[in-house]
């Protein structure tokens, strides 16, 4: 579905990515670990298209990398910010209504009922503003509003970042579900331990080029990254 082919991205004359190749497949859930400052998110800005890249970003064959932002989102590439970055004034539900600016009222309808389904706790503060939801709820809000535009491939920017034990594990017991529903996901997440576990496969960025690559598992088992990211 997706095929990145020597992607670079700089920041002025700072180089932030340098030939990036990897590829995510349809159905797949595909994680990317490193550390602070390693280049993570400015690889999903250059995907969805915030970031100005040079390279190949094939997304179903076709070369997309000069193909601006909003016209990614009706191919289907959605991402989820880091940050959660909802609309704090506005209610749960004009949040989520925003995610679906490209659906017809009857898409978005059918797919406000699956988002409640799956984040319960936001159909009961649907009328609550946004900024009054804990942190937990927030980021179930962020990638509740990535659902309703109906992504073929959804991308995720840390969604445990500042979210305590507990609250991480729901989030990515909701990763997983996602997972087993076949949507397509490129998850990046500082929590390489929870990210490769629930990963098919996985890449690991270093200074803004891949080093590793391999399996969820294989990853997890691998002394480099057990050294690096988790700590053994």
């Amino acid at each position: 579905m997706l095929e990145l082919r020597n992607l670079c991205s700089h920041y002025g004359r700072i180089q932030a990515l340098s030939g990036i190749d990897l590829e995510v497949r349809e159905g797949e859930l595909v994680a990317l670990v490193g550390a602070n400052g390693a280049g993570k998110s400015t690889l999903l800005r250059a995907i969805s298209g915030v970031q100005p890249a040079s390279g190949s970003v094939l997304f179903e064959g076709a070369d997309i990398c000069q193909t601006p932002p909003e016209r990614r989102v009706r191919l289907g590439i959605v991402q989820v910010p880091e940050g959660r970055q909802v609309f704090g004034p506005l209610s749960v539900e004009d949040n989520l209504h925003l995610g679906a600016y490209t659906r017809t009222r009857a898409e978005r309808d059918a797919e406000l009922e699956r988002v409640y389904a799956m984040f319960p706790d936001l159909k009961q503060r649907r009328r609550q503003a946004a900024g009054l939801l804990s942190g937990g709820q927030q980021q179930m809000l962020a990638m509740g509003r990535g659902l309703m535009a109906r992504p073929r491939l959804l991308l995720l920017d840390e969604p445990s970042m500042g979210l305590a034990p507990r609250l991480v594990e729901e989030i990515f017991a909701r990763v997983r579900a996602l997972r087993q529903a076949q949507t397509t996901i490129f998850l990046v997440d500082q929590n390489a331990r929870a990210a490769l576990g629930v990963a098919d496969r996985g890449y690991v960025l270093e200074t803004g080029r891949v080093v590793l690559a391999g399996s969820g598992a294989a990853l997890l088992a691998d002394g480099q990254v057990r050294e690096a990211y988790l700590g053994m």
